[in-house]
């Protein structure tokens, strides 16, 4: 049985290349949220040249829509979105010193080909279990896109946030099967 790895953001080169599929990590610090919609606003600005509402090298997104926080709770549940619906924008963000996204399911090959081109993984985390997953997020606030509702990008504070590396940087993966584009999770 190997060991957890704590991993805190901002991430290393060196940290992300040691990672190996099946890892299970406990991610602590902050992350920030994106889901479809605020993708394709932060390559938007990339291609403009703009300031991005956080420093991508390093970063950690977590593919999640949260539900709205009851009164007394940081944040309502917080279960992962289908990665694949990120695809076509992640590799830029990749390219732009992204190191790590939470998700569910499939990546495609132009992803994984980022994945191992940059130094990056793709980390996936249990999905229908928002509930369970948003007590590991301490504080949320707003940061960018607030129109668009529950996909505006969140800044989050978390502890021990659970996932298991799904794509190394080694270009590994947990998946027996990975067809390019399945939408699967």
């Amino acid at each position: 049985m190997s060991q957890i790895k704590k991993l805190q953001p901002p991430l290393t080169d060196s940290v992300v290349r040691s990672l190996k599929v099946g890892d299970e990590v406990l991610v602590s610090g902050i992350i920030y949220t994106a889901r479809d919609m605020a993708h394709k606003r932060l390559c938007e600005a990339i291609d403009a040249g703009r300031k991005l509402p956080f420093e991508l090298e390093g970063a950690i997104i977590y593919f999640v829509g949260p539900s709205p926080a009851r009164p007394g709770k940081v944040i309502g549940a917080a279960g992962p979105t289908t990665s694949s619906r990120m695809d076509t924008f992640s590799p830029k963000l990749i390219a732009h010193g992204l190191r790590a996204m939470i998700g569910k399911g499939y990546r495609n090959e132009e992803v994984r080909d980022a994945l191992k081109k940059y130094g990056a993984v793709h980390l996936s985390t249990i999905g229908g279990a928002g509930a369970l997953l948003s007590k590991h997020i301490v504080s949320a606030e707003v940061l960018a896109y607030e129109d668009l509702g529950t996909e505006a990008i969140r800044k989050l504070q978390v502890v021990d946030f659970p996932a298991v590396v799904a794509y190394d940087s080694h270009g590994n993966t947990v998946y027996k099967a990975c067809p390019s584009q399945t939408g699967r999770s």
